[in-house]
């Protein structure tokens, strides 16, 4: 194999793995990792927490009890209860309400205001885990069944990739097997004495 076609195989497997290996970390974020420990993601869409949480962020909520929650804590909660509409504010007041309910004082860090409504405990959709910035606007163009799709296709390419692996590998074998036969086969030049 000459230096050339080995530099460009090597270049071709590093870019390969390089998506791969891209893809199957951004799906493991966004997806996986939050199924399995129960959380939801969801993407930052305004300016309200920058610059900690730029648009375009995955931010990505588990579950909290309202008691658990501590002033400076960032939650993602429904505007109104039963909505499907969220924002991801920082927690900048606690209180009680006029029925001896724990309530939320709420504030977006590039907001000069406090958040009019205080947030009640049924709102609340948890508190912020972890957040990828950038990923947000990949989880807003592939959603539901298009992700439950793209992890089935970086399984199958990562599948496809070791079997391809492997059967180079088992190629080269048998191809140094055989030259090693060959060499052994070979009748051996005697110089005359």
């Amino acid at each position: 194999m000459t230096a050339a076609r080995r530099a460009g195989s090597i270049l071709g497997q590093v870019l390969t793995w390089t998506v791969i290996l891209s893809s199957s970390a951004a799906l493991m974020v966004s997806v996986l990792i939050p199924r399995i420990a129960g959380a939801t993601p969801y993407d930052v869409l305004t300016g309200s927490m920058r610059p900690d949480l730029p648009p375009g962020t995955l931010v990505v909520v588990r579950p909290t009890p309202i008691e658990e929650i501590s002033i400076g804590d960032v939650i993602t909660y429904q505007l109104d209860s039963g909505k499907p509409t969220v924002v991801t504010h920082r927690v900048v007041g606690i209180g009680v309400d006029i029925e001896g309910e724990r309530v939320l004082q709420t504030q977006g860090d590039a907001n000069e205001k406090v958040d009019p409504e205080p947030v009640g405990e049924v709102q609340i959709k948890g508190e912020l885990w972890y957040s990828a910035p950038q990923l947000g606007h990949l989880h807003q163009i592939i959603t539901g069944q298009e992700r439950q799709w793209a992890v089935y296709g970086i399984a199958v390419l990562l599948i496809g990739y070791a079997a391809m692996a492997w059967g180079g590998a088992l190629r080269d074998r048998l191809r140094r097997r055989e030259e090693r036969d060959d060499e052994a086969t070979k009748p051996h030049a005697s110089t005359p004495a």
